[in-house]
């Protein structure tokens, strides 16, 4: 097999091939390839709302990432409260329900 840079444009499926090559010159049939596809993101529902986030996210980045400040907040993790010392070592997963709560100040 040809050696070829991995780009989008190098790699295509044309039929029963997949074409391989800077010109797509290298033709092998599909059957002969395993691949596994691996999940990178997860979906989370957040406050009734589904969100894609990256996988292997755990609690506090998920609140960073929501730009919330961890001391405003309350979680709740598919119907349980998950106390502020417990997000760092929480890992979320595909599926998850969350409730989050942020408390504001004011007069």
């Amino acid at each position: 097999m040809s050696s070829f840079k991995s780009r989008p444009a190098d790699v295509a499926c044309v039929g029963n091939y997949w074409r391989i090559g800077p010109a797509l010159e290298t033709a092998i049939p599909l059957a002969t390839w395993h691949v596994k596809l691996e999940t990178i993101f997860m979906r989370l529902l957040i406050n009734g709302r589904e969100q894609d986030f990256p996988d292997s996210l755990r609690l506090t980045e998920l609140v960073e990432q929501l730009g919330m400040k961890s001391d405003r907040v309350a979680v709740e993790l598919n119907r349980e409260i998950v106390s502020r010392h417990q997000w760092p070592g929480t890992s979320l997963k595909e599926g998850d329900r969350l409730e989050i709560v942020h408390f504001v100040g004011g007069g």
